[in-house]
């Protein structure tokens, strides 16, 4: 596979080529960071978990530099932590048996700006190659720049595809910022069907993140509370869950931009929410 960096990484943990693991992907993340994957895909690992049938690949967008410092990590010159992360991402991969972890080795501020387009040709390659049945991207409301960033280069990389080689689903899941205030009919519950401590210990690691944030503590709880508070009148459907948002319409519509999507979602947030408080002020003498 012929890849815009020369230094990009591309590892199938189960040996034998690359070329058959990636095709054998029905899964796929495409996340900016190493670690990014064991967050916001989590949903996609868990499904792949021991099935022979299905088969789970993550593509890791950026190199990885500058990430927030720790114990660890500040004891890193800088091309020694890109170093580290890499090897931190393909222990991951390793442990959550996917059939191949592609680190393209972007820096971040090229995907941020002129650059994109680099991004944006690997990951059509990328999809052409695995072709995945579901895809897990970065979602519009994420707080991080480079992970919008991301999100913009895949989506510019399905549209190129024809409909009939485009994931049937694609979805847009957690990592900065919670999508809890999505209205309900347009939020999809991703259920993580694993043992309680798999997801932790894929993220422990990531010691050059962990040591300094506690991902694998903060995301076990965020999917355990998205499951308990997703609905206030019927039992959990689940022990944990992703929030993610469907992406397919901007997929499918190119005119679409993402900030007429967003638009209307925070526009029916702020429509049902005002509904629900007049009617009950209406109601009170």
């Amino acid at each position: 596979m012929k890849l815009t960096r020369t230094h990009a990484d591309l590892f199938a943990p189960g040996g034998g080529s690359l070329e058959s693991a990636l095709a054998s992907t029905t899964h796929l993340g495409i996340g900016a960071h190493p670690d990014d994957l064991e967050i916001m895909a989590y949903p996609g690992i868990c499904a792949c978990r021991g099935q022979k049938n299905l088969r789970f690949s993550g593509v890791v967008a950026t190199d990885g530099a500058g990430s927030p410092s720790s114990v660890f990590s500040e004891k890193l010159s800088a091309p020694d932590l890109v170093k580290a992360r890499k090897e931190e991402q393909k222990n991951a991969a390793i442990l959550g048996g996917y059939a191949t972890v592609l680190q393209l080795g972007h820096p971040s501020a090229e995907v941020r700006g002129s650059g994109r387009n680099a991004l944006t040709s690997d990951l059509l390659h990328i999809l052409k190659a695995a072709k995945p049945k579901v895809l897990y991207l970065h979602n519009p409301a994420d707080r991080h720049e480079t992970h919008l960033a991301v999100l913009l280069a895949s989506l510019a990389a399905l549209r190129q595809l024809p409909s009939s080689d485009r994931p049937a689903e694609i979805y847009g899941c957690e990592v900065w910022g919670d999508l809890d205030w999505v209205p309900n009919k347009q939020v999809a519950r991703l259920p993580c069907p694993a043992p309680a401590d798999f997801g932790p210990s894929l993220l422990r690691v990531f010691r050059s993140q962990v040591d300094g944030k506690r991902y694998d503590l903060a995301a076990a709880g965020r999917r355990r509370a998205q499951a308990t508070f997703a609905d206030a009148y019927t039992p959990d459907q689940a022990e944990e869950v992703v929030l993610a948002l469907d992406l397919k319409p901007l997929v499918e519509n190119s005119k679409l931009t993402l900030a007429e999507f967003v638009t209307s979602l925070t526009g029916e947030f702020q429509k049902q929410t005002l509904e629900r408080i007049r009617r009950l002020e209406s109601s009170h003498p």
